[in-house]
């Protein structure tokens, strides 16, 4: 997220409490965010989702709330901090980013608890989702570019840390 400040991002999260919590994380440290997520009056959520359709704020944080019905065509990046339970949800979740043939980047953050939810994912799918390193403390992980024709289709392998999928193969400037 801090390397493209400037851009739309998409942050979803599995529960309303975790979705606020970190929402305040990232406001914290300077991102300009908000949140959406069933405990949000439709008011709330209203100027929310019009604020960031705006650019006025760059990124939100929503439970699948968001996965579905959103059309706003300037999302560059569609983060999973959290698998979604319904491995169906993850498609809806991507597919918000990449929109009116622009570029796209989704990425999941997951850890040896998410290898099953992650393993449906990629058998909805029918392909096996590169997966990036884990990153160290105090460092970052670079994004893998990759788009969804020229990934290879393989069945899926088991033991991952960290994940990530290019929606499409242009690089963000």
């Amino acid at each position: 997220l801090d390397k493209h400040r400037d851009e739309l991002a998409l942050v979803f999260g599995r529960t309303k409490h975790g979705c606020e919590k970190l929402y305040n994380v990232l406001e914290k440290k300077g991102f300009a965010a908000a949140s959406i997520h069933g405990n949000k009056s439709q008011g709330q959520r209203d100027r929310a989702l019009a604020a960031f359709k705006s650019g006025k704020v760059r990124v939100l944080v929503a439970t699948d709330v968001a996965a579905r019905g959103l059309d706003i065509p300037d999302v560059r990046y569609v983060y999973n901090y959290d698998l979604p339970n319904v491995a169906e949800n993850y498609v809806h979740r991507i597919g918000r980013t990449g929109r009116a043939g622009k570029s796209g980047t989704a990425m999941m953050i997951c850890s040896p608890r998410d290898e099953k939810n992650f393993a449906a994912i990629e058998e909805l799918v029918k392909m096996e989702i590169p997966r990036m390193e884990h990153a160290k403390a105090g460092q970052s992980a670079e994004a893998e570019t990759v788009s969804e024709d020229s990934a290879e289709k393989k069945p899926a392998r088991r033991s991952r840390t960290a994940r990530s999928k290019k929606s499409n193969a242009q690089e963000p400037s």
